[in-house]
């Protein structure tokens, strides 16, 4: 039986779903979620972290910050509640309350980005008001998990082997695209060993990340507003592009058969069942996809009526039978949060606001971009 003394210790690495008794589809998903963090991201975490503390920059007065939509701050919160650290993640609207609450509940220092970047996403005002702090203060080390090559080294030493040594027949691999670490990590590991592996990667519409026109989006997890460091296309041969709404329908899908995921994984799921039916119509090739989380955290976002009725209106009837659609009802975006009052100095400062009480963001009425 695994006897822990470190939360980042505990991860199954040989959990797989068949998805063909659910979507009639041939593809098995790989659960990243069952760690004490519920998602891939403590793997990158882990790395990144032992990382600086091997090569000195982290120090015992450090305080980490990193930008995250939420999956990576919770991994980092954890990580340094383990190790007495600091920790300040800087996060936008998009960030599920639940995962705010969790961060803050291990000890995080939670701070939310509420003004939209040019491309109309939060990553470029996030990182910018993340330089800004630590030119502001030499405590505060950025692991940066947008350029890190320990983020995808993570993957590149624990991932595609897991799944290499569970698939050694593995023809498709589906792997979502955020910072791109899972998806560099598992690529260059098949390449490098010449496996004739296709290498998928799963966008979300709106995303950036491969020159995909910048666009609304809702779910955090995938996709950005500016385009990684870490990503070479050189090491990939397909994008799928997923819009929000299929996202949704897909991870309905999955709770129906009770298998509760979370925004990303629908993507990816999502992507790879439309991919496989346009590439392989009535094959059955041996194809895995990654499923970076599960759902407890969307339960007030994806999951939720009233939130769907706000964003979504046209799939309540599709998700909720029974339900009409509320014809005063249409996806709207807030309004930017007024400037602090004690805001710190700078442009990318005054973009932002401190989360000290999370009551109006866990109210399903309350609109969130």
């Amino acid at each position: 039986m695994p006897i822990i003394s470190s939360p980042q210790d505990f991860n199954v690495e040989d959990l797989y779903v068949d998805l063909r008794p659910v979507l009639g589809c041939p593809l098995y998903l790989k659960c990243e979620g069952f760690n004490f963090a519920g998602s891939v991201k403590l793997k990158a975490a882990a790395q990144m972290i032992d990382a600086a503390e091997r090569d000195g920059s982290l120090t015992p007065d450090s305080i980490l910050v990193e930008s995250s939509s939420g999956n990576l701050g919770v991994a980092l919160s954890i990580i340094a509640a383990a190790r007495g650290r600091r920790f300040v993640c800087v996060t936008d609207p998009r960030c599920n309350p639940a995962t705010m609450r969790l961060m803050r509940a291990l000890g995080a220092e939670v701070r939310v980005v509420s003004r939209p970047d040019a491309a109309g996403g939060y990553l470029a005002s996030r990182i910018a008001y993340v330089r800004e702090l630590c030119a502001s203060d030499d405590r505060y080390l950025w692991l940066n998990q947008y350029a890190n090559p320990n983020n995808w080294l993570a993957h590149y030493r624990g991932t595609a082997p897991a799944i290499d040594r569970g698939f050694p027949g593995l023809e498709v691999l589906f792997v979502g695209a955020g910072t791109t670490g899972t998806l560099m990590g598992c690529a260059r590991y098949f390449r490098e060993r010449g496996r004739p592996v296709t290498i998928v990667a799963v966008d979300a519409v709106g995303s950036v990340t491969f020159g995909g026109v910048p666009g609304r989006r809702l779910v955090p997890g995938l996709g950005t507003s500016c385009r990684p460091a870490l990503v070479d296309e050189s090491y990939i041969d397909d994008v799928v592009y997923v819009p929000e709404a299929d996202t949704i329908r897909t991870v309905h899908r999955l709770s129906a058969h009770g298998f509760l995921f979370g925004g990303s994984t629908g993507t990816v799921v999502s992507g790879a069942e439309r991919w496989l039916a346009a590439k392989y119509p009535g094959a059955d090739p041996v194809a895995v996809a990654i499923a970076p989380d599960l759902g407890e955290r969307y339960l007030d976002s994806l999951y939720e009526e009233s939130w769907l009725r706000r964003h979504f209106p046209d799939l309540v009837p599709e998700l909720f039978p029974g339900a009409e659609p509320d014809p005063l009802s249409e996806p709207t975006v807030e309004a930017p949060a007024e400037e602090p009052a004690a805001a710190p100095a700078g442009d990318a400062a005054r973009e932002l606001t401190a989360v000290t009480d999370l009551t109006d963001l866990t109210d399903p009425r309350r609109s969130r971009p």
